[in-house]
């Protein structure tokens, strides 16, 4: 079993808030927009980190994170990347990858929105975590944390931050 916390959207923020948070996971996953790369090398300080560069990432990111994450933990596959969209929205480059093989989980950032939901299409699990940085028109930072367990995804929790 493996505790997963997910974020995305940090904008070069982080604090003990979101640490809190990271010391209890296995995991840390980040769904791109970084900002500073003193984001992740903190979050690798603590946990091992996957993560995906996003739209406002400069060169050094790029150069650490790629745009598209695939992986399987837990008998569970995930892609992620930051500029995804949504079931029946998705990104003509993302629906193509997904037709092609789907995995069960779908995580993309960058609408500051949080959002869990099904794809019946894809029978896949959807899901951004909104953003846990300061910079950006949302009102309460938020995060994501889940298990994953031989195949299953349980316990998932949304993680509401101090407003910003």
């Amino acid at each position: 079993m493996k505790k997963i916390l997910l974020l995305s959207d940090t904008h070069s923020y982080i604090d003990d808030q979101i640490l809190k948070f990271v010391k209890q996971a296995d995991e840390v996953w980040h769904a791109g927009d970084i900002g500073d790369l003193k984001v992740t090398d903190t979050l690798k300080k603590h946990k091992p980190l996957r993560a995906v560069y996003g739209n406002i990432d400069d060169n050094d990111a790029r150069a650490e994170f790629p745009l598209d994450n695939k992986f399987i933990v837990e008998e569970v596959s995930v892609w992620i990347t930051h500029i995804g969209g949504y079931p029946n929205a998705y990104k003509q480059r993302v629906r193509e990858g997904l037709k092609a093989c789907s995995p069960k989980i779908f995580i993309s950032g960058h609408s500051h929105i949080l959002k869990v939901q099904y794809d019946e299409k894809f029978k896949l699990l959807h899901l951004n975590p909104g953003a846990a940085g300061k910079h950006g028109f949302h009102k309460v930072r938020t995060m994501l944390r889940f298990e994953l367990n031989k195949g299953e995804i349980t316990n998932m929790e949304v993680i509401e931050l101090a407003h910003r």
